[in-house]
């Protein structure tokens, strides 16, 4: 079974345009995002799914820097670019992951594909979103290519067809379904990036934890923010975009 993590990044983010090549240290948050999934042991390969618009020619330029493989498909429909995407690069399961998420844990990300994987056949999506227990921004969902072609076939509605997994959760009469949990409740936290103060508080955590180990969990965040934890209250206000 071919494993592929697929990416989604394009530069027209509606609240920080941009995003995904701001730089901390250096270094774009997106490039950060790539060195944490080369440490998922379980996915055999990673594509950055980004659009076809002109504006969206530095992601590629940064995969092609980093040697990483990218596909360009619709800016609206998503569904439809991830579909091309996993049959481009023959992917029998896919791991979605937005690139707003540079603080992603290559860890969590292996227990869900250990439900996944472990149960061959038994399930068509495995997320650890469907009740959440981690922060916001290490989100992880795995599914079939079989599944993602039958969302691409049937999903008829503009936020199913922009929002990938959607059709998927939302027909659980169609699909079988899997959530992986914490073991205790974190989903207070945000660690996503959609506003410069998300911004703020992920450069705050890279400064402080990167330089002397680059290969960080999701637990030295914790800790981190036990240390300072004022720093919550910088992102505190805002609130996730509804589907």
């Amino acid at each position: 079974m071919k494993t592929v993590i697929i990416v989604q990044a394009r530069m027209t983010s509606t609240r920080l345009p941009g995003k995904v090549l701001y730089k901390v240290m250096g270094k774009p948050l997106l490039e950060y995002q790539i060195e944490r999934l080369r440490q998922v042991r379980q996915a055999d390969d990673i594509v950055i799914a980004t659009t076809a618009n002109s504006d969206d020619q530095p992601i590629i330029q940064l995969c092609e820097r980093l040697e990483v493989k990218y596909y360009r498909g619709s800016e609206e429909d998503v569904l439809s670019r991830y579909y091309e995407a996993a049959d481009t690069f023959t992917a029998d399961a896919v791991v979605r992951v937005t690139s707003d998420c540079p603080l992603i844990d290559p860890g969590v990300m292996d227990e869900v594909l250990d439900l996944y994987l472990s149960h061959p056949g038994n399930f068509d999506y495995v997320s650890n979103t469907l009740e959440r227990t981690y922060p916001r921004g290490l989100d992880a969902e795995v599914f079939s290519r079989q599944a993602l072609g039958k969302a691409y076939q049937e999903a008829r509605e503009q936020p199913e067809r922009e929002h990938v997994t959607l059709y998927m959760y939302r027909h659980p009469e169609r699909f079988r379904l899997a959530n992986s949990r914490s073991a205790e409740d974190y989903s207070e936290h945000r660690w996503t990036v959609d506003t410069a103060e998300d911004f703020e508080l992920i450069r705050r955590i890279l400064q402080e934890l990167y330089p002397p180990n680059g290969q960080f969990t999701w637990l030295d965040v914790l800790s981190l923010l036990n240390e300072h934890p004022d720093w919550m209250e910088i992102n505190a206000a805002v609130k996730q975009k509804e589907v």
